[in-house]
């Protein structure tokens, strides 16, 4: 049986939640003593880098040019969304 349309929005919902505060964690953890410019500057490069890997090594299998680009800009885009929505905890 194929999940409806809400279900397959609630999964996704949830996966975007969990790696969010996973990786706010993570990079919380790594870059937080270097003070916020320097945090800044690492969330900055760890989104070009993404972006950047997203564009030259992502490769569909079995998907047409359009499906793979249409990916690849809406994964570009979250991972900016993604990272751009970080902010450095001072407490």
């Amino acid at each position: 049986m194929i999940p409806d349309t809400k279900e397959l929005q609630a999964i996704n919902t949830a996966w975007q939640i969990a790696i969010q505060e996973i990786l706010r964690m993570v990079i919380r953890d790594m870059y937080h003593s270097g003070g916020e410019a320097a945090f800044q500057t690492h969330i900055k490069r760890i989104e070009e880098a993404a972006v950047d890997s997203i564009h030259t090594d992502l490769r569909l299998r079995g998907t047409d040019e359009w499906t793979e680009v249409l990916v690849k800009e809406r994964a570009s885009n979250f991972v900016t969304t993604l990272l751009t929505s970080f902010t450095y905890d001072r407490a």
